[in-house]
């Protein structure tokens, strides 16, 4: 069981790396795509993302003593699946303005996905169990440094991801959008 605890921390990582450099960088820095009126619905489907997912890590990688959370957990999940779907049929339409989504970008999604859903499925397979062929699920997990070292990783998580929502977020409106146009250049670094 400890390895899945490793390889889910190994692929939140992951996901937050590239998900920060899609969402963050590509997405609101470079291509502007709510400021795009034909991108306005995938940038609604990446804000109801942003959204979903610190909730998604609250409830199957944090709060894990609660049997309720599970079931939260599952249904969030469920709700990002169908959100993702919706966004990536959106995307040939959505980036007509750049001749469509380039291949790099194309792999970026297809990797960053692949780590985000592989981090869930492997922490829902660590609080699945099969006993005598009845499927049901534990909320005592075992205690270990794999498992602190991903909630650790979780919880630190979280205030990133919350920013980044509320920058989607606030661009969706058009004062929020005339905040981040006027002021995204005044960010300095080092």
């Amino acid at each position: 069981m400890e390895i899945l605890f490793y390889l889910s921390s190994a692929f939140l990582i992951l996901f937050m790396i590239l998900a920060t450099y899609d969402g963050f960088y590509l997405h609101i820095w470079k291509y502007e795509l709510f400021n795009k009126k034909e991108s306005a619905f995938e940038h609604k489907t990446h804000t109801i993302r942003a959204i979903l997912f610190p909730l998604i890590i609250w409830f199957l990688f944090i709060d894990t003593e609660n049997s309720l959370s599970f079931y939260i957990g599952l249904s969030l999940v469920l709700i990002d699946l169908i959100t993702l779907g919706l966004d990536a049929y959106s995307e040939k339409d959505s980036r007509e303005f750049m001749n469509g989504l380039p291949k790099w970008e194309y792999i970026i999604h297809l990797f960053s996905n692949s780590f985000h859903f592989a981090a869930i499925v492997l922490i829902i397979a660590v609080r699945l169990t099969i006993n005598e062929g009845v499927l049901s699920f534990t909320t005592a997990l075992p205690n270990s440094f794999a498992k602190d070292m991903l909630q650790f990783i979780a919880v630190n998580i979280i205030p990133g991801s919350v920013v980044l929502a509320l920058i989607h977020l606030i661009v969706i409106y058009p004062k929020g959008k005339l905040f981040w146009n006027t002021n995204r250049l005044k960010i300095t670094c080092c």
